[in-house]
């Protein structure tokens, strides 16, 4: 018989499930409709009266209002929204971009030229973040049903907040719902509690979160239903790290202490009061282990977590290149995508869990935020540099309008108050879901270097070797950089980033550690400081190559078909024939100690 818990999670994941299907069939008018109520709670703030004037929005009607708003206010990036989130950061409580205060601001991943950048954080930022994961979970329910009550092993990490001249809370997205009150009814609606308590997913030390993680990860081991993080990285390093801990955290385990690597106090006493002396279960861990050890730890997470059903995060994207050590971890254990969303806005859900991380589609919630697309044409269908951005636009479309098969660029409305925002994500529509679409990601417009939750573009890399390249002008030898390129190396662990530099003249072998330590520091993207400061970016690499060598690879291109007079040096690149000719061409190396 089920029981009443059970129940009422089953009611209630219908209800969601029944509510969004009811959306999807009326996805062109509940998107108009989503638009009115953005612009009707945010009527006469400074930014929409400078495009829209002083209208009346109540008196409008509905797709009229869209009609207006379209035509009236222009596509905006982030750099056109600064200067009126900066004021709110800086103090000014005036309703500039939303009626609603802000009193708390998110750090983007991204950053430009330098300048940390700001998005607003409002409860409507953490109430959506719940109803996603409500929406996902009866969704993965269908295919993958868990029991109520159960564990989640999360491997989720808040980051120090601090606050701005103004006052505003500022900090990561993740660290705001992690400390928000919609985190804890996340738990209680779904009836899946997470192994670990507050003060270890708040730590700030990334090291001794992730043992206190593993370690009452193994400590609930046969209550945990499924295992999950924000990025599929931090799982695969979790592991990574599980395979030189595990003697330690069955010490632990059997004796019902803390290891001392864990000195933070309130995160010691946390987990101290959970633990209890466990020999049993130490020597059955530790057999396993050994078991494991024997076949280089394939199947770890069903051999330790025997009820657990999936493994559960973002594996689009940049995470691909983990999905090989997950799947090695995971053995026949479902490897299921989350959903797609940004620090702006969440997007679309997968509403399709038993779908390969390779094929996931993204459907999009029309009540969230109000969505066009700017469709996208590739100038050279055959072009060799995937690096380089360059597509032609068209004119924004609604929803409704999209096509199957055809990319765009997304744009918001949210109700945080970005208006027509060009979050630079490039989809592909792979079909819809009754009216609304599917999205594929295809990747970030002009994002070259990622490895973890870091993101540096084009800009970012041209900014930080321009600056630091001068050190070889005021070297006594006088040496200058020919042309550089970069590689984001995920195929060894932890993953970094290697500089390619072709300099003519001399460089002492000291000015080129000094300009190596200078780029490594000089990057000020905030995913990837933290990882760097935790080691979960491992040190930036430069490599000299000889002379030539971008000689070489223009002559590669054009071997291919490119034309000389439209070529562009590739600033990152993947590919495997131009990385062979700068390896082979690599005559010097040298390695960051900026971190330490």
């Amino acid at each position: 018989m089920e029981s009443v818990a059970a129940g009422d999670v089953r009611n209630g994941e219908q209800d969601i499930i029944s509510w969004f299907e009811d959306v999807a069939e009326n996805a062109s008018r509940v998107q108009t409709q989503t638009l009115s109520r953005i612009l009707e709670l945010n009527s006469g703030v400074e930014y929409l009266k400078k495009w829209m004037g002083d209208i009346n929005v109540q008196e409008m009607e509905a797709s009229a209002l869209e009609s207006l708003y379209t035509s009236s206010v222009p596509l905006a990036s982030h750099a056109d929204l600064e200067t009126y989130i900066q004021r709110i950061a800086d103090g000014d409580t005036s309703p500039i971009l939303t009626n609603q205060p802000i009193t708390t601001l998110s750090l983007s991943s991204g950053t430009t030229e330098g300048r940390q950048k700001y998005v607003p954080f409002t409860c409507h930022s953490s109430q959506t973040t719940l109803q996603i994961f409500q929406f996902a979970a009866a969704y993965r329910s269908r295919v993958y049903p868990i029991r109520p009550g159960g564990r989640i092993l999360e491997f989720i990490y808040g980051s120090n907040r601090f606050k701005t001249k103004g006052g505003i809370i500022a900090g990561t997205a993740t660290t705001h719902y992690f400390a928000s009150e919609e985190f804890k009814i996340k738990q209680e609606k779904t009836k899946s509690f997470t192994c670990s308590p507050e003060e270890v997913i708040s730590s700030g030390d990334y090291k001794q979160s992730t043992y206190c993680h593993l370690l009452l990860g193994l400590h609930f081991h046969y209550e945990v239903e499924f295992l999950t993080s924000t990025f599929a990285y931090s799982i695969v390093q979790a592991f990574r790290a599980f395979e030189e801990l595990w003697r330690n955290l069955c010490n632990d385990i059997r004796e019902g202490t803390v290891s001392s690597r864990i000195s933070l106090p309130k995160v010691r006493k946390s987990v101290s009061d959970i633990i209890s002396p466990n020999p049993g279960l130490a020597s059955w861990i530790e057999a396993s282990c050994r078991e494991l050890e024997d076949r280089d730890w394939y199947g770890l997470i069903p051999k330790l977590w025997p009820n657990a059903k999936y493994v559960y995060s973002i594996m689009t994207g940049s995470m691909q290149p983990y999905l090989k050590k997950l799947r090695h971890y995971a053995g026949d254990l479902p490897l299921v995508s989350a959903d797609y969303g940004s620090t702006e806005s969440w997007i679309g859900a997968n509403i399709d869990p038993s779908s390969p991380p390779e094929n996931v589609t993204f459907t999009v919630i029309p009540t969230f935020s109000y969505f066009e697309f700017i469709p996208l044409y590739r100038q050279n269908q055959n072009c060799v540099n995937s690096s380089i951005d360059d597509f032609i636009e068209d004119d924004p479309v609604p929803l409704s309008e999209v096509k199957i098969g055809q990319e765009y660029e997304i744009v918001l409305t949210t109700f945080t108050g970005l208006y027509r925002y060009r979050l630079g994500d490039v989809v592909e529509v792979a079909g819809f879901h009754k009216g609304t679409p599917k999205l594929n990601f295809v990747c970030r417009r002009k994002l070259i270097l990622t490895v973890n939750i870091d993101k540096n573009t084009e800009k970012d890399l041209q900014c930080v070797v321009e600056r630091v390249s001068q050190l070889l002008a005021k070297a006594k030898t006088k040496a200058e950089l020919v042309d550089f390129t970069s590689h984001a190396d995920v195929a060894n662990q932890p993953g970094h980033y290697i500089i390619y530099w072709e300099i003519k003249g001399e460089a002492d072998d000291e000015v080129l550690a000094e300009c190596c330590n200078e780029m490594d520091a000089s990057f000020v993207d905030q995913g990837y400081i933290v990882s760097r400061k935790t080691n979960s970016i491992g040190p930036l690499e430069l490599c000299i190559v000889d002379g030539e060598t971008f000689k070489k690879i223009l002559e590669h291109f054009i071997g291919k078909g490119a034309a000389f007079s439209q070529f562009k040096t590739p600033r990152c690149t993947d590919n495997e024939v131009l990385l062979r000719i700068l390896n082979d061409c690599t005559i010097k190396r040298f390695y960051s100690t900026a971190y330490g």
